[in-house]
């Protein structure tokens, strides 16, 4: 097992070689471009274009209706803060008179409303039935 260490650990003469034959390959291959040094002249026609096609990226779309005035932001936003202030409760939460009755009410009202769907139990027609 340890015969192999050296060659995959340590290059050999040959792989060396190799890569530098590569690197100046590359290297003259990167400084032979035929660049003129001056600026890629643009075609007089250059410039958004409709296509025909959707979406048309190129030119901004126009404006469906004219935006808000400062004034008119204002008093939208009065009108909203108004509305809210109407819904909100008056004296904060809710208060609950008897929370035992309520628990009770919860326990009771799902197995009440499972008989009514089964049609075991019809209130309509029975009066007593619960």
């Amino acid at each position: 097992m340890t015969i192999n260490i050296g060659g995959t650990v340590f290059f050999n003469a040959a792989c060396l070689c190799r890569i530098g034959a590569a690197v100046i390959l590359l290297g003259v291959a990167g400084c032979s471009s035929t660049n003129s040094g001056g600026p890629v002249p643009m075609a007089s026609d250059a410039g958004p274009k409709d296509t025909g096609t959707f979406p048309n990226l190129n030119i901004p779309p126009k404006v469906a209706a004219q935006q808000f005035t400062p004034a008119e932001r204002d008093a939208k936003l009065a009108e909203l803060k108004a509305d809210k202030g109407g819904q909100a409760p008056r004296g904060g939460a809710p208060k609950v008179t008897n929370q035992g009755a309520l628990t009770d009410l919860a326990k009771q009202h799902g197995p009440q409303t499972l008989k009514q769907i089964e049609g075991k139990c019809d209130p309509t027609l029975d009066p007593t039935c619960k």
